[in-house]
């Protein structure tokens, strides 16, 4: 699936199908984009887990080679951690609250991996969208080179 798709995949996915479908989709499609990383590199995604989860697994071949893609292990966390609140206490009153946050979550993974596709250096001193931004504005001429 295009990084394109993914992005409106993450976008529409609401608690209808109900929270564990719903939050399976998106652990799903975070795997997905952690995946476009990986092949993007010549490397072939694992199908190994860690930690019992794909999405871990794949962030830990993702950062082999490049410290800078650690800046998006936390978040490869945080949907992991959202997913098992979702899945293990589905009938607890903050489950659409936990599901609109994975949904965040999973939104500003793609954001980091597909930004980080475009600039290699996106991520050595924090997961800011800076150098993409700066690029952008100097290609409109908002911004004057130094």
């Amino acid at each position: 699936m295009p990084l394109a798709e993914i992005e409106s995949a993450i976008q529409s996915v609401s608690a209808e199908p109900g929270p564990a479908a719903s939050a399976d989709e998106l652990l799903q499609l975070s795997e997905a984009v952690v995946e476009h990383w990986i092949v993007a590199r010549g490397e072939k995604p694992t199908d190994e887990k860690r930690e019992g989860f794909r999405l871990l697994a794949l962030h830990r071949q993702g950062a082999k080679g490049d410290p800078s893609f650690n800046a998006c292990r936390e978040t490869c966390r945080e949907v992991v951690y959202h997913y098992n609140l979702i899945t293990m206490q589905a009938d607890d009153s903050e489950t659409t609250n936990r599901l609109e946050m994975m949904k965040m979550i999973s939104s500003h993974l793609f954001l980091f991996i597909s930004g980080k596709m475009q600039v290699a250096e996106l991520g050595e001193f924090c997961c800011s969208a800076k150098p993409i931004r700066l690029s952008s504005d100097l290609e409109s001429g908002t911004v004057k080179e130094p």
